[in-house]
């Protein structure tokens, strides 16, 4: 009875019903080519290279599964939105032709004159609207089509299964199982020129994901009790972060090319910069030189932020 007290319809002084579990912070999400996209980066910078803008068309799943309980589709649909972010990792600049909807809409209030950027000199008096100008979007260099191809699975599983105990029903028994379970995920990208729509680059990966399961029981009559004990434990591979790996190694690999990288090698001679808007979060444009002290390097500590991890933070609120 006091635990069913724990959840209860009156909300508390805090105004909520009940206080949410979990203190994990929030943190980078890399993959084993996230170091790669930010060296990319560094070397672009430290070459002085003028790179290319790139632009991310549609990445759509066409692996056709979906879940048999009808939640939704087995593979993410942002695939898009990680080759973005994996293009900005590696200090590309982006344009945007994903997701036009707010730019159009404020393009066709321009166009009729009914968008100022100037505060308006008095409630009465409209101000000045916003000018369209010639040239005023810049286009992009090159983008990037595909989609995630494959998913299969169990290309291969294996697993074992013993149970034993004495014939006397009162004496003890165990068993213990486990399996392991090996599945893929493909996808296929290309790099067009925007301009002639002449495709440069064609990348095809595939990644093998896997998850296993342990488990033990046993069963026994002691002193005339009864006692049932299992214990397991069991992991699946992330399968989105599979598709996030495989995007991401296939920007690295087009970066390298656009950039002129002779390899990995090239990592070796680079020299990284304080103040870096590249990282394994992403990348981005600074509005103000405060790179010192909010740069890339501060966007990947789990504790920037956190009210309960930042002193900073802490001692302000």
């Amino acid at each position: 009875m006091a635990l069913a007290g724990c959840a209860t319809p009156v909300a508390g002084p805090s105004g909520n019903y009940a206080r949410p579990v979990g203190t994990a912070t929030v943190t980078a999400n890399p993959t084993p080519y996230s170091q790669a996209l930010v060296c990319e980066a560094e070397y672009a910078r430290n070459a002085k290279i003028s790179a290319p803008r790139i632009a991310i068309g549609r990445i759509a799943d066409y692996t056709g599964k979906a879940e048999a309980d009808g939640s939704g589709r087995k593979i993410t649909q942002g695939a898009s939105l990680m080759a973005m972010s994996a293009f900005a990792k590696a200090g590309m600049p982006l344009v945007e032709r994903f997701d036009t909807s707010v730019s159009e809409l404020e393009l066709k209030y321009a166009n009729n004159k009914l968008i100022s950027d100037q505060p308006n000199p008095a409630p009465d008096m409209p101000a000045e609207y916003r000018k369209i100008l010639a040239g005023q979007v810049p286009g992009s260099d090159f983008y990037v089509a595909g989609g995630i191809t494959e998913l299969n699975f169990n290309i291969r599983s294996s697993g074992f299964d013993i149970s034993g105990g004495d014939v006397d029903v009162d004496d003890f028994k165990g068993s213990a199982r486990g399996r392991l379970m090996v599945m893929n995920i493909g996808l296929d990208l290309r790099l067009i020129n925007t301009r002639t729509l002449e495709v440069v680059d064609v990348i095809s990966y595939q990644k093998q994901v896997v998850g296993r399961e342990i488990s033990l029981g046993m069963f026994d009559f002691l002193n005339g009790n009864v006692f049932d004990v299992s214990a397991g434990t069991g992991a699946l591979e992330p399968m989105q972060l599979a598709v996030r790996a495989l995007v991401e190694r296939a920007v690295v690999e087009m970066t390298a090319n656009l950039y002129g990288m002779s390899g990995p090698e090239a990592c070796l001679t680079s020299d990284p910069l304080a103040g870096a808007t590249t990282g394994l979060t992403g990348g981005y444009v600074p509005a103000y030189n405060n790179l010192d002290t909010n740069n890339a390097q501060t966007r990947e500590d789990p504790s920037r932020w956190n009210t309960r991890r930042d002193s900073a933070v802490r001692s302000r609120f």
